[in-house]
């Protein structure tokens, strides 16, 4: 099986560190990044290949992980989304992508990557629209 690859959100690098380390050992190819801008511009970029996104809510600066999901499901409707916070949960039902999950920090970095196996799996297949 071809490996996902998996975006990767978060402005604690020492988190992001971890959490791409759990990730790329279960498998997933991942471009871990520190801002929404910099998630939004390789989710825009021609050649993207992502299929799911995994992203913090709150960044120093605008655009927040909102965004971020929102870009994504704008270029792919059907992306798995998984929000990761210590204290966004309170919204997510408001603000949040439909068919999307959120994790509150702390979290097992297992479950992290069940997660996103669970998403991704769910997913239909690309192209059967």
């Amino acid at each position: 099986m071809e490996s996902a690859t998996i975006l990767l959100a978060d402005d604690e690098a020492l988190l992001l560190i971890e959490l791409e380390g759990a990730l790329a050992d279960a498998g997933f190819l991942v471009l871990a990044v520190t801002s929404g801008l910099r998630a939004i511009e390789l989710l825009n970029s021609a050649d993207s290949k992502i299929a799911g996104v995994v992203t913090d809510i709150r960044f120093g600066s605008f655009p927040d992980g909102w965004e971020v999901a929102r870009v994504a499901r704008e270029n792919d409707a059907d992306m798995p989304i998984v929000y990761i916070s210590g204290h966004g949960s309170l919204h997510w039902q408001s603000q949040g992508v439909s068919n999307s999950l959120m994790l509150e920090k702390p979290f097992r970095l297992e479950h992290l990557v069940a997660t996103v196996s669970q998403l991704l799996d769910a997913r239909p297949p690309l192209g059967s629209a």
